[in-house]
Order: structure tokens, then C-alpha cells, then sequence
């Protein structure tokens, strides 16, 4: 499989989170994403990579991509503190559980998208949320879910956020 693809919601309120991630090779169309995501960093959208604590990053490589404009320091500090800290760690801890085999782990890149709302304010709900919408779609991403007759299944289920 060149690109694994996983989804996540964790959370409620301002501090939500919803992750949406690839996996894949290096040399495959998720390892091309993860160079262009690091490579073309525009204003309001500084991707970063995953690391443990500085000098220590993640296996598989994981750049965090933003998925709203950062506007101000504010949105750029709980991107770069809690929500890179609790992304790190979710991808640390698959790797040690062997959701991600540990063999595969300086083959493959993760690109992760990560939302912050603009009126998040707790740094604890941020990361916790974030850890726990990263595993998931970490494990969603490396066993193939939803399966197609989960999808099925579910389809006629209604949206939280659609609207009405």
C-alpha cells in the first residue's frame, strides 16, 4: 500500500479536534506531499514537524499542516506547543504499540492535518484532544477503517456540524 488515510474527531467546544492524515512511503505521493508541505510554507500556514521535545522528532517523519489560517501568535503557539506535543506523542505511542511497525518507521511520512479554532483557549483540552484524534486516526489510517460496510452502515447518520 503506497497511502494509508485516516480520519479522526475528538472533543467538544472551541478545543475540538479533527485530524485528517496520510501515511505513506517516502518515495511514494505522500513522501512528494510531505517535501511540498515543508518546501511551501505560505502566511497563515506554517507547517512544522512533529517533534517530542525540540531536537527530538518523531518516527515516521510527520509534518503538521494547518487547516485554518493562523492568524496571530496566539493560534501559532498552540499550534506549535499543545497540538504539536499531543501529535508527537500520538505517533510515538503507535509506533511503541505497533500500530505503526517500528521496522517501517524510517520509511514511512505522515502528513497531519490539524485544526485550531481561532477561540480555542485551554491548552490541556487542546493537547488532549489532538493526542486523542491523532492515535485514532493513526489507527483508523493503519486498519482500514471505516471498511466500506461501515461507511454503508453509517451513511444515513447525521452530521454534528451540517447545519441544520
Amino acid at each position: 500500500m503506497s497511502m494509508f488515510i485516516g480520519e479522526a474527531l475528538a472533543g467538544e467546544g472551541n478545543e475540538i479536534a479533527h485530524i485528517d492524515l496520510l501515511i505513506g512511503s517516502k518515495d511514494g505521493p505522500v513522501g512528494h506531499a510531505f517535501a511540498n508541505a515543508l518546501a511551501r510554507q505560505s502566511e497563515g500556514h506554517t507547517n512544522l514537524l512533529a517533534v517530542v521535545t525540540p531536537n527530538l522528532a518523531v518516527k515516521p517523519a510527520t509534518v503538521m499542516i494547518t487547516k485554518v489560517t493562523i492568524k496571530g501568535m496566539k493560534q501559532a503557539v498552540q499550534m506549535f506547543g499543545p497540538a504539536q506535543a499531543a501529535v508527537a506523542k500520538a505517533v510515538a505511542d503507535t509506533v511503541a504499540d505497533g500500530v505503526i511497525p517500528k521496522g517501517q518507521a524510517e520509511d514511512l511520512v505522515i502528513v497531519c492535518g490539524v485544526f485550531i479554532h481561532p477561540a480555542a483557549a485551554d491548552d490541556k483540552k487542546i493537547y488532549d484532544y489532538n493526542y486523542a484524534a491523532t492515535k485514532q486516526a493513526i489507527i483508523n489510517a493503519m486498519t482500514g477503517k471505516p471498511t466500506a460496510e461501515e461507511m454503508i452502515a453509517g451513511k444515513d447518520s447525521v452530521h454534528p456540524f451540517r447545519g441544520f
